[in-house]
């Protein structure tokens, strides 16, 4: 999601900075900036982030027209030293993982476990539906389903998952195509057995700890190899709800 929130925005010209954990986890790696922070660089539909080793080159990436990231856990080292107008905690946490008003001028939280007007100017609705993307000036976020989006018919069958702790060693890769019952990935001797045929759309990467009942990747029915390596449908949704937040806050009206 972070990812699609930071494309939308640098499309609209917004400077942007991100900032990661040491050690990022993301299925969908094609389109996940975070994968410069193992690759030094990770481009999504024509937009480069480059990893920096310190705020102070933040600068020459944005002259550059690139985006920043940052291995900085806590964001507090990256927000001294910016002093944002804008803050968008984008983890995903389903909690907040400690994300206060004080942050910046203007702090907008994806998704529930934030309340807006009380942690956070404004909560993005994050659950899929109606009122996917909505900003929200007061309240929470929809309750996290643990139910994924239905695709082809097709909703928990098409994920991924390990059963077991281990580590992660992928047989396929991100968008190669896959019959129902074939083993995608082994958990040290565990296999992951698709439940549907199509194209591996999410795989983590080869070699890390994958925990037991963890999500590992997910096949799309669709057949499209192309919708791989493409942001989804869903963060598109929630980057437009977060300019709009954006804009709604520091665009001053003229009558």
């Amino acid at each position: 999601m972070a990812s699609g929130v930071v494309h939308r925005l640098h499309r609209a010209h917004f400077k942007i900075c991100m900032v990661e954990i040491p050690h990022p986890v993301a299925v969908r790696r094609t389109v996940s900036f975070c994968e410069a922070v193992y690759e030094g660089e990770k481009e999504v539909e024509g937009v480069r982030a480059k990893l920096v080793s310190s705020p102070e080159k933040i600068s020459s990436v944005w002259k550059e027209g690139g985006i920043p990231i940052l291995v900085d856990a806590d964001g507090k080292r990256t927000r001294h030293f910016l002093k944002p107008h804008a803050l968008i905690d984008a983890i995903m946490a389903k909690r907040n993982l400690g994300t206060g008003m004080e942050d910046a001028s203007f702090v907008v939280g994806l998704g529930p476990g934030f309340n807006a007007g009380k942690d956070v100017h404004v909560v993005i609705e994050t659950n899929r539906g109606h009122n996917l993307g909505k900003m929200l000036l007061e309240g929470t976020a929809e309750a996290d389903t643990g139910i994924p989006g239905t695709v082809e018919g097709y909703g928990v069958e098409r994920v991924l998952k390990t059963m077991k702790k281990g580590i992660f060693h992928a047989h396929k890769s991100i968008g190669d195509r896959v019959t129902q019952g074939s083993v995608v990935a082994v958990v040290d001797d565990f296999p992951i057995i698709s439940k549907v045929s199509g194209v591996v759309r999410g795989l983590l990467r080869d070699g890390v700890e994958a925990k037991r009942a963890m999500k590992v990747g997910d096949v799309d029915p669709r057949g499209k190899t192309e919708l791989c390596f493409t942001i989804s449908d869903k963060a598109r949704a929630i980057g437009g709800g977060v300019l709009e937040a954006i804009l709604y806050r520091f665009n001053t009206r003229i009558d």
